[in-house]
C-alpha cells in the first residue's frame, strides 16, 4: 500500500509539472511520412524537454499545404522544413531561422546536394548537357534535393528541364522509385539526393558499378560522388507569434548542444543566399513572378508601345546620322569644342558614378541599435491615426476629411518604414571579404560620424591619432568599422542615463611594438569582474533587450585578421576601455 501510495504521488507530481510547463509546437515537413519525421526528430524534441523543462516540447509532422495552414492559423512556434520550403515560407510568413542543422562530418553551410545517375552502359550520357531530349525521373516539383538543385544545374547547361527533356517524370517517394524507374528502363536518368545511392549500395539494395553519375564532382567536405554543388542544410525557425524569450532560450539550447550518438546537431544560421540564387534562376516559389519578365511577355503586352519605340529608334537613327554629316563638315574649331563637350560629359558621368557608389556605402551604419527606434517612430504615427478613426467613428464625429487626412498619413508612414527595411536589405547583401591597406583613424572617424548621425544628441567621440607613418594595417576595411561601430554603440549605450560630462567617449589609435591598437574608452558605471569573465561569450549581455551577439562577432573578426580583443577597467576613474590590436605590415629600418 505505501508503495502504491508513492507511485500515485511521483504521478501526481509529473502531471503538476508538465501542465505548468508552457506547450510549445513544433511542425516539422515530413516529406518521407510521418513516421520517419517522428524517427528523425523525436530526439530533438527529447533534447529540449531535458535542456528547457519549463516548456513542454511537442512534435506536429506535416504535409507542404498544411504546414503552411498550421503558421497562418499560429498554431506552431518552432518550424523544421528543408531549405527550399523555408525560403518561400520566410518571404510569406516572415520566418526567421535561429539554427541550421548540422550534418555528421559536413558543415551547415554545405551540406545537401543532388546526384543524376543513369545505367553504367548508357555510353551516350556522361554531361547534364546530354539530357536534352532525354526521359528523366525525379521526385516531386517542389523537391529540393530531388529535383529543383539538379535543374539548375542542367539550366546552366543549357539545358531548359520545362522545355528541353523529352519528359520529366514525378515519381513520388520514397526516393528508391527513381532508381528502379532508372534500372527498369523506363527513364534514361534519375534524380536523387546526395549519397543516397552510396546509402542503399551499403544496404545490399543495388550495385554502383551498375551505374555512372552524371557531371560528376567529388567534395573534400561530402564522401560522395555529386553532380551539383552543396546548399545549406535544414533550418529551424520561428514565427512572428513566437515569444522572442523562447526563440533566445532555443536558439542557445541548440547551441550549447553536444553531438548525440545519432549524429543530430546545431550551428549558427547559415548563408541562405544560395538557395535564393537558385530559386530566383529557376524563377519559383518568392520568385514566380520573374515568369512574367521575359522578351516573349513583355513583347506580348507592351508590341503597340515597342513598335512606337522602334520607329522613334529608327527616326532618331537618321536624324543622327544627318547631323553626323553635317558636323563633318564643320570646322576644325567646331571639332574642338565638341570633342571638350564630351570629355566633360565624361568626367560629370565618372563623378556621377562616384557619387552613386559612395551613396550606396552610406548605408552601412543602418544596422545600429536604432533601427527598432526608427521603425517605431512611424507604426506609432499609424498607430495613433487608426486609434484616432475609431474613437470619432464611434462618438460618432467621423468625417471624409478626418478620413482622407489620416489615411494620407497612414500611407506616408507606411512608406517611410517600407523605406527603413529597402536599406537595411541593402547593407545586409553580401560581398566577398579582401585584405588591403586601411587607414584606421580614418575607419574610426567614419565610424564617429555614421552613429552620432543617427542620434538626436550624440555624446562627444574624440578621435585621438597617435599612429606613426612607420606602420601599415592590412585589413577587411568594413569588417573592422562594424567593430568600431559595436564598440562606440556600446559605450554611448553605457552612458546614455549619466550626466553629460560623463557621457563623452574617446577613441585611441596607437602603435605598440609591431601592433597597432585601438582603444575605446568610456566614463559610465563599468563592469564587475563577473560581468568581465562572460563578456566574449555568446548570448551573455548586460542589455534589457540584447542578445549577447555583437562582442562574439566582433572577437571573431579581430582573430580573423590576427589580432586580439580584450577589455578593462579604467586605471584613472570609472568606465570601460575596450581595445583590440592587429598586427603592422611594411614596418621601415
Amino acid at each position: 500500500m505505501p508503495g502504491r501510495l508513492a507511485g500515485l504521488l511521483a504521478l501526481s507530481c509529473f502531471w503538476a509539472m508538465q501542465a505548468a510547463a508552457s506547450d510549445v509546437a513544433i511542425g516539422v515537413f515530413a516529406y518521407q511520412g510521418e513516421r520517419a519525421a517522428t524517427s528523425d526528430w523525436t530526439p530533438l524534441v527529447r533534447y529540449l524537454n531535458k535542456a528547457l523543462p519549463e516548456h513542454h516540447f511537442r512534435l506536429e509532422n506535416y504535409d507542404a499545404q498544411s504546414l503552411r495552414a498550421a503558421i497562418t492559423e499560429q498554431r506552431i512556434d518552432l518550424v523544421l522544413t528543408n531549405p527550399g520550403h523555408y525560403i518561400t515560407m520566410e518571404a510569406e510568413f516572415g520566418l526567421s531561422r535561429i539554427a541550421t542543422l548540422a550534418s555528421p562530418g559536413m558543415p551547415a553551410a554545405r551540406a545537401l546536394g543532388s546526384v543524376v545517375i543513369t545505367r553504367a552502359e548508357r555510353s551516350d550520357l556522361n554531361e547534364l548537357a546530354d539530357l536534352a531530349g532525354k526521359r528523366v525521373a525525379a521526385v516531386a516539383p517542389e523537391a529540393f534535393g530531388g529535383y529543383l538543385l539538379a535543374a539548375r544545374e542542367m539550366l546552366r547547361r543549357g539545358v531548359d528541364p520545362e522545355s528541353d527533356l523529352k519528359e520529366i517524370r514525378f515519381v513520388g517517394l520514397p526516393m528508391a522509385r527513381v532508381i528502379e524507374a532508372v534500372q527498369r528502363g523506363e527513364v534514361d536518368a534519375g534524380i536523387v539526393r546526395a549519397c543516397l545511392p552510396e546509402q542503399m549500395a551499403r544496404q545490399g539494395q543495388l550495385r554502383l558499378n551498375e551505374f555512372r553519375v552524371l557531371s560528376a564532382r567529388q567534395d573534400s567536405e561530402i564522401p560522395c560522388t555529386l553532380s551539383t554543388p552543396l546548399y545549406p542544410n535544414w533550418p529551424i525557425a520561428v514565427t512572428r507569434q513566437t515569444n522572442p524569450e523562447l526563440a533566445k532560450n532555443v536558439a542557445h539550447a541548440l547551441l550549447s548542444m553536444i553531438e548525440a550518438n545519432d549524429g543530430l546537431n546545431w550551428t549558427v544560421p547559415a548563408d541562405y543566399q544560395p538557395v535564393h540564387d537558385l530559386y530566383r534562376e529557376l524563377r519559383i516559389g518568392p520568385y514566380a513572378y520573374l515568369r512574367e519578365i521575359t522578351p516573349e511577355g513583355l513583347a506580348r503586352r507592351f508590341w503597340p508601345w515597342l513598335l512606337g519605340i522602334l520607329v522613334v529608334l529608327v527616326a532618331w537613327i537618321v536624324h543622327t546620322v544627318r547631323v553626323e554629316h553635317l558636323v563633318s563638315r564643320r570646322t576644325a574649331q567646331l571639332r574642338d569644342s565638341l570633342n571638350a563637350r564630351e570629355q566633360a560629359e565624361s568626367r560629370m558621368r565618372e563623378s556621377q558614378e562616384q557619387m552613386e557608389h559612395l551613396s550606396r556605402l552610406s548605408v552601412l551604419g543602418e544596422l545600429s541599435g536604432n533601427l527598432a527606434h526608427e521603425l517605431n517612430q512611424p507604426l506609432t504615427t499609424i498607430g495613433t491615426y487608426a486609434r484616432t478613426v475609431l474613437r470619432r467613428q464611434a462618438s460618432g464625429r467621423l468625417t471624409p476629411e478626418a478620413i482622407s487626412e489620416a489615411c494620407t498619413e497612414i500611407a506616408n508612414e507606411a512608406e517611410r518604414a517600407g523605406g527603413i527595411v529597402q536599406r537595411i536589405r541593402h547593407f545586409a547583401r553580401k560581398r566577398a571579404a579582401v585584405r588591403d591597406p586601411v587607414d584606421l583613424p580614418g575607419l574610426a572617424e567614419e565610424a564617429r560620424h555614421l552613429i552620432t548621425g543617427m542620434l538626436a544628441h550624440p555624446p562627444e567621440v574624440r578621435i585621438d591619432n597617435r599612429l606613426s607613418a612607420r606602420c601599415g594595417v592590412l585589413a577587411d576595411g568594413p569588417q573592422i568599422q562594424q567593430v568600431l561601430l559595436n564598440l562606440i554603440k556600446n559605450a554611448i549605450d553605457a552612458g546614455r542615463a549619466l550626466p553629460a560630462e560623463r557621457q563623452s567617449i574617446q577613441v585611441i589609435v596607437e602603435a605598440v611594438d609591431n601592433w597597432v591598437q585601438v582603444h575605446v574608452i568610456d566614463h559610465a558605471t563599468g563592469l564587475d569582474s563577473g560581468q568581465l569573465a562572460h563578456l566574449f561569450e555568446p548570448f551573455f549581455t548586460t542589455k534589457p533587450d540584447g542578445l549577447g551577439l555583437g562582442l562574439p562577432i566582433c572577437k571573431t573578426i579581430i582573430e580573423a585578421h590576427g589580432g586580439r580583443l580584450w577589455a578593462e577597467p579604467n586605471s584613472d576613474g570609472p568606465g570601460m576601455r575596450f581595445s583590440f590590436s592587429l598586427p603592422c605590415h611594411e614596418l621601415s629600418a
